[in-house]
């Protein structure tokens, strides 16, 4: 893999990991709302499941970014 390419699944990967890291957390606040308002079980529990899913990948897209700059660090110090 290239350093453009290397470089640029680094930014696409730590970004998109950010905003769904981001995304999970809302989704969450608004299971915990759903739940205060004593909503139906399925309606609060799914928006909580969504945001476990969504939380957990936005993580998995940073560690992956991290992976990513470790190499782009390796080729640089050469």
């Amino acid at each position: 893999m290239g350093t453009k390419r290397l470089k640029k699944q680094w930014l696409l990967h730590a970004v998109g990991g950010l905003l769904m890291t981001g995304l999970g957390l809302s989704l969450f606040g608004e299971a915990l709302i759903k739940k205060w308002e004593n909503a139906p079980l399925w309606d609060w529990l799914l928006w909580g499941t969504l945001a476990l899913l969504v939380f957990n990948a936005g993580v998995s897209l940073v560690g992956q970014a991290v992976v990513f700059r470790v190499k782009l660090d390796g080729r640089n110090e050469k």
